[in-house]
């Protein structure tokens, strides 16, 4: 008897590659308007794209800066791998090297010279085995549309739980 196939996470993306989510930032289209989307690889050690395969990463305060003609992400969290040399960074809230193309870091830095932008991480997967992380260009909201999200959240489960009930009921 053959044995099943085991589910994995992975996804083919627009191109046909396979994709391995690795995290998601929810708390980002939360606290902002995402307007664009770019695709960002990341300069990594080794120690950290084994943490990174583990899914050893957490992206909730990470955000992304252009410094000259560089992009940088900071304050994104990839755990220390166990195993690594004594040699490797210590530090797992180092400022990572993104490798985008010169075109994509003018467009962005000329965005976020404009009032009220960022660039935040949106998720980080592996694609083709290597690390790529979602960055979005975006706009934060206000207190109130935030409160007005989790509104339209509550009672929109308020209405499937009534539908339930009614459906149970019959």
């Amino acid at each position: 008897m053959p044995k099943p196939k085991e589910r994995t996470e992975e996804a083919a993306d627009d191109a046909g590659e396979r994709v391995k989510p690795v995290a998601d930032n929810r708390r980002a289209f939360f606290n902002y308007h995402i307007d664009e989307r770019f695709e960002a690889g990341l300069a990594l050690t080794g120690s950290e794209i084994k943490s990174v395969r583990d899914g050893r990463v957490d992206l909730r305060d990470g955000y992304a800066r252009i410094d000259g003609s560089e992009a940088w992400l900071r304050n994104v969290r990839i755990a220390r791998w166990p195993q690594a040399s004594p040699f490797e960074p210590d530090d797992p809230m180092r400022a990572r090297k993104l490798l985008l193309h010169k075109g994509e870091i003018g467009q962005l830095a000329g965005a976020v010279s404009q009032r009220g932008y960022t660039i935040v991480p949106l998720r980080l997967y592996l694609k083709a085995g290597r690390a790529k992380v979602e960055l979005g260009l975006a706009r934060g909201k206000r207190q109130y549309e935030k409160r007005q999200v989790i509104k339209e959240r509550d009672a929109k489960r308020e209405m499937q739980a009534a539908i339930r009930r009614r459906v149970r009921g019959s």
